[in-house]
């Protein structure tokens, strides 16, 4: 602070709260929705969300929430770029497709941040959260999300 700011601070208020997601198939879903029913309540009037996955065979990213043809080019394209049975993987013993759902959740992130205003996830119209599964049988899915505000 400069001479003459003053003293006063605001305080920042960090908020943390673990939760899973029910067990998707394979392939990338909107989970918006199932984010914000268990933030309900939590989020400031403005701050930061970030969200985290506990997982090194799925991912998170923000998207396109309109037309479900994209989720459905996403896992064509990823499939296309990262093939499963690659003769050259080590990593093989959990099956054919763990190795290359490794390197999916390497391309695409484990974390997401999004910026809070009047309560509620300030994403653009046509943005929805994304759970990326890569696994053919993933199961639960625990997310960490953490709340500045």
């Amino acid at each position: 602070m400069g001479a003459g700011a003053g003293n006063s601070f605001q305080h920042i208020m960090v908020l943390q709260k673990t939760f899973s997601l029910p067990s998707f198939p394979r392939g990338y879903h909107l989970i918006t929705n199932e984010v914000m029913q268990h933030l309900s309540g939590l989020l400031p009037d403005t701050g930061l969300l970030h969200l985290f996955i506990q997982h090194t065979s799925a991912a998170l990213t923000i998207n396109e929430n309109a037309d479900p043809d994209v989720r459905t080019d996403f896992e064509s394209m990823f499939n296309h770029i990262v093939p499963e049975n690659l003769p050259f993987l080590t990593h093989t013993i959990e099956g054919p497709d763990d190795m290359p759902a490794h390197i999916k959740a390497a391309m695409i992130g484990s974390s997401v941040t999004i910026p809070i205003t009047k309560g509620w996830p300030n994403l653009g119209t046509w943005q929805g959260i994304y759970l990326c599964e890569f696994r053919n049988r993933g199961g639960r899915r625990t997310l960490v999300a953490t709340i500045y505000g």
